[in-house]
């Protein structure tokens, strides 16, 4: 008889379809008409009606399946009654099927720390920036990103009315990422992307030094990391202390699982056991391709600003 699969699997199979469902919470709240915004700590610090129904969603979703596991979301709500409807039992089966990397084999629930972003991308929800828009689930194990889901709710809806909406990419250590088709910038060409809201002069110096072909500048850490996957661009820096574990922990398993890099600004890896702080204050550098020659040309300016 087939041995149950692993915990991790039985995780990500479930954070899939959790995820999925917090997709379809996030298209139906713009459908409804009523964002239900909030400011938090300032005009570009938004909480919208969406990223309080998802994060209920999936953390209700993971704590009632895996009771043992520490589960971190980005909004600091208070408990409540769960509407059943935001639950989902649901496991991806295409995930069951694939075998556990055996340095994972023997983790146990209460080993493992999730980061939730319930939506990545909250401001550009609100301006109706919808392709900046993701979801995110990462797993840590020893203070290490080693699996995550990204759902992008409104991938392809510049497709037409009768596009069908959202994707859903993950990733495991060990075992690769799956969703997506994997694309390279062309050799030989520097395109930078960055933060849409938070810039400063920190990232600039920092942008300027590495002598882009190209700056795109939008919305989510998960939506950068994507388009570093996807060929759009060549490296996302982010030299501020502005962007949090729940942004990364996700985004980097996936980057990392087809051979890129994410660290801190100082080429630190970060840290996502639980006691760690959330904020990433030595900000972000991550590449697909060539990280020694972005790393290489932050101006020692900026790491004396970054403290990690």
């Amino acid at each position: 008889m087939a041995s149950s699969p692993a915990v991790l699997m039985r995780l990500v199979a479930s954070a899939y379809s959790i995820a999925q469902k917090a997709g379809t919470i996030v298209r139906r709240v713009i459908a409804e008409g009523d964002l239900g915004i909030i400011e938090k700590t300032c005009a570009t610090d938004l909480q919208t009606k969406a990223d309080r129904l998802v994060q209920v969603s999936i953390c209700s979703s993971l704590a009632r399946k895996f009771p043992k596991l520490t589960i971190i979301g980005e909004e600091d709500l208070p408990p409540e009654d769960v509407d059943q409807e935001l639950i989902e039992d649901g496991q991806w089966e295409e995930i069951l099927k694939q075998p556990c990397p055996s340095q994972y084999s023997g983790i146990k629930e209460e080993d493992l720390v999730v980061w939730v972003d319930p939506l990545d991308g909250t401001k550009e929800y609100t301006e109706g920036l919808l392709d900046n828009v993701t979801v995110l689930i990462g797993i840590a194990y020893e203070g290490k990103a080693i699996a995550g889901v990204i759902n992008q709710p409104y991938y392809n809806y510049q497709a037409g009315p009768d596009a069908v909406l959202g994707r859903t990419i993950w990733g495991v250590l060990g075992l690769g990422a799956f969703g997506f088709q994997l694309k390279e910038v062309p050799a030989g060409k520097h395109i930078i992307t960055t933060t849409r809201s938070h810039n400063s002069q920190l990232v600039t110096d920092c942008i300027t030094a590495m002598n882009p072909d190209d700056v795109l500048r939008v919305g989510g850490a998960g939506n950068k990391i994507i388009q570093l996957i996807e060929g759009k661009a060549s490296a996302y820096v982010f030299a501020s202390p502005g962007c949090k574990k729940w942004d990364t922990c996700a985004p980097e398993v996936i980057l990392h699982a087809v051979g890129g890099k994410l660290t801190d600004i100082h080429g630190n890896a970060l840290q996502y056991n639980k006691e760690v702080k959330h904020m990433n204050s030595a900000g972000v550098l991550a590449t697909l391709r060539n990280y020694d020659y972005y790393a290489s040309r932050v101006p020692q300016s900026v790491k004396n600003a970054l403290v990690p």
